[in-house]
Formats: structure tokens, sequence, C-alpha cells
């Protein structure tokens, strides 16, 4: 198999692999149903969010796993891990086979939320060095595919394991303990960590981004088409499974496309364009280094990072912005049940195929309008973005589903927008060569604010349930997260000023990347 058709497997196994990882993307639909398994509080139940998320810091051990050991074996370290963690809590929460504290319970979810860590680290680095010069494209199309999560475990668990919401939280655990491993079993032989960046002309390359982006863009729209509206869970899950399916027609076309051309060149007995085409790759093998020069500001090594100012501006952007979007869906299934809305999982398959749609959104203007000098850079849309939530936060406190379906939409399209938007401006800062690493501490981020301001929420909700004198600990109305929401949409509001604050620092470079 050539190193161009290796390439675009390699990305389709990515696809596959983001697909599956957000494992965990369906905490909320099944975080309610835990809450009563354990018999635990409000506070308990944010603590448990909150490992998953505390897995990641540890993530950047991932990164220097992947400097020295092959990639499918650090994949399949990834897929390990969160058989381990959410394997054990089925055993012990459903079948009952042995007894675990919360906070081994608790040690579980953080293993099982640093899993994703590896197979995101693995993930990226094949995308980044598949295609260097249309990294931002690659990494953002995969990692859209990861936002599908949420969506896909929602379908398998309706189809399998929905005669009752016991059975469809115990689905949601042995599913997700399960089939990533199964995914990384499947899809490690077809990863590459390197590829002839000259191998193939742009045009073979922009042909298969351009057929790739029409096939992603149609799986979202059947994603959100089947969120809104209902049909038989297994039919849905079918179309799902054949359009991640369907992107493997391009390593094919590029195959069968490579060998047409062998075969013609093999009847030709001379060659009289040789030198031609020799010192046509010469002038693209420039073009080529000079484009990774362009767009990347300096490579910084993961030891020299907290000496740099502009990664203490880029993690609190990362802290107040993003990391509240992933608290608001942790906390979907209480916000719903909250306000009277029983219809957990519908808001989660919408939140995780509108976030479908805001991963690939930035791929989406980069690769069609990058030659527009007034596309904005990665700080710029991420400070939109951060604007966008805010005004999702202030339509919450609005007494209606429709605000609330509406608003978890909205949030569901930015935050994935954030995610896409992070990996790009980590490479384009910091550098590629240790991107691995690097990223994995900038997502650091994400426990401290998931404990932080998901305590907070939690002392919201506690004290809104004391106000109804309830003893079970629920709490029923607005008031039980409206100041919640105000916090939340101040955090963004200061990620927006850092990220215009970052942007100002380093216009002259981003400026140049256009």
């Amino acid at each position: 198999m050539s190193p161009n058709v290796l390439r675009w497997f390699s990305l389709v196994a990515i696809l596959w692999l983001q697909s599956i990882n957000g494992t965990n993307l369906s905490f909320p639909a099944y975080s309610s149903q835990l809450k009563e398994f354990l018999s635990i509080s409000q506070f308990k139940l944010n603590y448990l969010s909150f490992a998953s998320d505390a897995g990641k810091v540890l993530g950047f051990i991932s990164g220097i796993a992947a400097v020295y050991l092959p990639l499918p074996l650090v994949l399949l370290a990834g897929g390990s891990l969160g058989f381990a963690g959410y394997g054990l809590q089925y055993l012990c929460i459903v079948k009952k086979m042995f007894t675990l504290s919360f906070y081994q319970i608790w040690g579980l979810s953080f293993l099982a939320g640093n899993s994703i860590c590896w197979i995101n680290t693995a993930c990226y680095i094949v995308a980044i060095n598949s295609f260097p010069v249309n990294r931002q494209v690659a990494v953002g199309i995969t990692a859209s595919y990861q936002g599908l999560s949420g969506k896909i475990y929602t379908d398998m668990v309706q189809t399998f394991f929905y005669s009752s919401q016991r059975e469809a939280a115990s689905g949601y655990l042995l599913l997700n303990s399960l089939v990533p491993l199964v995914g990384c079993l499947v899809t490690a032989p077809m990863l590459m960590r390197e590829a002839n960046a000259t191998s193939s002309s742009s045009w073979d390359i922009n042909v298969g981004f351009i057929v790739l982006f029409v096939v992603t863009i149609a799986t979202g729209i059947y994603a959100v088409a089947t969120s809104l509206l209902t049909a038989p869970a297994v039919l849905v899950l079918v179309g799902i499974v054949l359009f991640l399916l369907a992107p493997l027609a391009i390593p094919v076309g590029v195959g069968v496309k490579e060998l047409v051309s062998s075969r013609r060149s093999q009847q030709k007995v001379h060659d009289l364009e040789v030198p031609s085409e020799e010192g046509q790759n010469k002038e693209e093998e420039e073009e080529f280094d000079e484009k990774v020069i362009v767009g990347v500001k300096e490579e910084v090594e993961w030891t020299k990072l907290c000496k740099k100012l502009d990664f203490w501006i880029y993690f609190g952007l990362y802290l107040f912005g993003p990391t509240v979007g992933l608290v608001f869906m942790n906390n979907l299934g209480q916000i719903a049940e909250s306000r009277g809305c029983a219809a957990t999982t519908s808001l989660v398959a919408l939140s995780s195929s509108f976030g479908f749609f805001g991963r690939l959104l930035p791929s989406l203007l980069d690769y069609f309008l990058s030659w527009n000098k007034y596309m904005p850079s990665s700080p710029v849309s991420m400070a939109v973005s951060l604007v966008a939530m805010v005004a999702s936060f202030l339509v919450l406190l609005i007494d209606s589903d429709i605000a609330l379906y509406t608003s978890t939409a909205i949030i569901g399209v930015f935050l994935g927008a954030l995610t896409s938007l992070s990996v790009t401006m980590t490479a384009e800062l910091f550098g590629t060569k240790h991107f691995g690493v690097n990223h994995n501490i900038v997502v650091g981020s994400i426990p401290i604010g998931s404990f932080g301001f998901g305590l907070f929420a939690a002392k919201v909700y506690r004290d809104g349930a004391a106000f109804d004198g309830r003893f079970d600990g629920k709490c029923y109305g607005m008031y039980c997260f409206q100041t919640t929401f105000i916090f939340w949409g101040t955090l963004c509001s200061i990620a927006a000023v850092l990220a215009a604050v970052l942007y100002l620092r380093n216009r002259k470079f981003f400026s140049s990347t256009r």
C-alpha cells in the first residue's frame, strides 16, 4: 500500500476513533440514574463528573509516551484504560459483583477520563503529521466526529438497552467500556506516524478533502435531523454506521487512481518528462517547507511552556471558556430535570449533533476562505464563539423548553468550534514537535474548572433544594441554576477578553498566516 493511500486510510481510522472516543459526552444522559444507583448527593455527583475531567490532568503522560512508543500502542493503552475504568464500574454498580467505595468509583472515573487523552493524542499526531500543510483541516474534521459520540452512544442505548431507565444507564457504562477498546483494536494497524508530504499532488489532496467535507456535512445533517425528528432507533443507528463507512471511498479511489497511473507508466518505454517532474517535486517540497514555517510561530518544548506569557493567557482562556461549556454539558441532566423537562436524552443527542457541526465549522471556513485576507484568526474566532456562549447563558434565564433547547444547541455549536480552534491554536503558538504534550497541558485546565465551577453549581442547586424544604436533595424550579448561568456567562466574558488580548499580542504573526 502506497504512503498516499495509507495516509487517507489513517485519516478514516481517526474519524472512526473520534466518533466513539467522547464517552464523557454521554454522562448527562445517565447521571440522574447514577445518582439514584449510588444514593449520592448532587455534590458527590459533581465529584464524579469532575473525576472524568480530572483524568486529563495526567494527559501529558500520553504525549510523552507518544514520543517514545509506537502510536498503535498508545492507542491500545487508551482503549484498555477506558475498558478498565468503565468496565469495573459496570460490574460493581450494575451487576453488584463486588462492592467499591465512592472514592474507588471516583478513581475509576478518573481512569476512564484519562483514556480519552491517549486516544486523542494518537489521533491528533497522525492527523498533523499526515497532512502538515492542511493540519487545521485534518484535525478539525477528525475532531468534529468526536462531537458525534453522544449521539452515537444514545442511539446504541436506545436500540439495545432501552426497556427501562435503569437498563439504559447500565447500557451506557457497558458500551463506554467495550466500544472504544474494540475500535482501537480494529484501527490500530491503519495508523501511520509519518507520511511523505510530497507523495501526492495538491490537486489529489484538495479533491480528497472536498469529498470528505461533503460526507461530513451530510453526516452532520443526518445527525441533527434524527435528533429533532422521531424515527426508529435501529434505523437511525444503521444510517450513522453507513455514513461512517462512506469516507472509505476516498482511500479506495486514491488507490484505484494510482493503480491506473502505474499501469499507464509501465506501457511507456521512455518518459521524457522525468526531469521536469523531479523539478516540480522539488518546487512543491520547497513550497511545503515554507508553508510549515509560516504556520507556526515557534517550537516550544513543554518544559519551557510555563515561561511563556502567551501560554498563561491561553490557559486562562481555555479555563474560563471551553471548560465552562463542558461543565454545562456535565450538568445538563440536572438542568433539564430542575426545569421539568424529561427529554434529557434528546438534549444530549441535540448538543452532540450541533457540537459536531461546531467542531467542523472552523476547518470548513479555513479550507475554503483561507485565501481571503479578512478570514478571522483563531483568537478572533474564539472570541466570537465565547460571546455567543454568553448570550446563550442569558437565554437560559427564560423559563421555556424552547429556550433550553435553543441554548443547548448554540452552546453545543460554539463549544465544538472552540474545541477545534484550540487544537489549531496550540500548534500555531507552540509548534507541532511537542504538540502531544503541550496540548494536554492546556487541556489540564478542564479539571480545575470542572471542579470549581461544578462545585459552585452544586452549591446553588443544594441551596435551592433546601429552599424548597426537600430532603431528597432534588431541586425543582428556575432558581436552581439561575445564579449559576449568570456566573458561567461572566466567566465566558472574561475568556472572550483573554482571546482578544492573545490576538493583540500576536497580531503580526496571525496576519502573516493569512
